[in-house]
């Protein structure tokens, strides 16, 4: 099936089987997920300037090379890429981000992994909250120079490299891994691999977040076998990205959530 067929029926799916928090019976889960839009309501106003950065990049006349090791997007799949469309169809909305931060904010958040640096914008967002450092790996060389932009950030660090060898380098170097955002490969090996290496280092007040979950069959799958996994003890499904606990005061379960 065409990988945007594919999607598209994952996404009624996702539709007709999504829960609100009125239906949740869980106090544990109740409260973590009237606690997301509360978050979303008192940082209304806060990281403006990535927004900005943000319509920068939209409004680019720049065409970059891209390297790709991955599963290629699904709009733009040519090797020379207009930074808009990078910008445009790969970068997650200002909502998802600021979902990636909050569900970082729940952990000590002392190491914080992106795996996809794509823009920087997700990464900018991760690093506001952070409480030590954040690694944002990449793969294309001159993706991640528009990404890093012309002003350092103290407490991010941006990896460049094939992340099945730049990965096992950084992970070799941290103790744990409180958050991490796994949004590069896209396929199932590459994501299976990088969840295989990163859930060596994670401890039970770690989280995960798997970007686009429901991207294709493979992407799919690879969800499927994550959350199976004995470690995994509560998974929540946004269609868009999917979030892993390896600790909760309820038994084993999966909910698909409405945002």
């Amino acid at each position: 099936m065409p990988s945007n067929l594919f999607t598209l029926f994952a996404y009624l799916k996702y539709w007709f089987s999504k829960e609100d928090k009125y239906s949740l019976q869980s106090p544990f889960l109740f409260n973590i997920y009237q606690e997301l839009f509360n978050f979303f309501l008192a940082r209304k106003k806060s990281d403006l300037d990535i927004e900005e950065i943000r319509q920068l990049l939209l409004n680019s006349k720049v065409s970059i090379k891209v390297e790709d090791f991955g599963a290629g997007s699904k709009k733009v799949n040519t090797q020379i890429r207009r930074v808009s469309d990078i910008t445009k169809y790969s970068t997650s909305s200002r909502k998802f981000a600021q979902l990636y931060q909050y569900f970082c904010t729940l952990t000590p958040s002392r190491t914080v992994l992106e795996l996809g640096t794509c823009m920087g914008l997700t990464s900018r967002y991760l690093s506001r909250i952070a409480s030590g450092k954040t690694y944002t790996f990449e793969g294309s060389e001159e993706i991640r120079g528009i990404a890093m932009g012309s002003q350092a950030i103290e407490n991010l660090n941006f990896i460049k490299g094939k992340i099945s060898e730049t990965l096992i380098e950084i992970l070799l170097q941290v103790d744990q891994v409180d958050f991490a955002l796994i949004d590069a490969n896209h396929t199932y090996h590459g994501t299976m691999d990088a969840y295989n290496q990163i859930k060596k280092k994670v401890l039970p007040t770690s989280i995960l977040a798997i970007g686009d979950i429901h991207w294709s069959s493979g992407m799919e799958s690879a969800w499927k076998e994550i959350i199976s996994q004995e470690e995994v003890k509560l998974s929540l499904d946004f269609f868009e990205c999917g979030i892993i606990f390896f600790d909760s005061p309820v038994p084993k379960n999966h909910f698909v959530l409405s945002l």
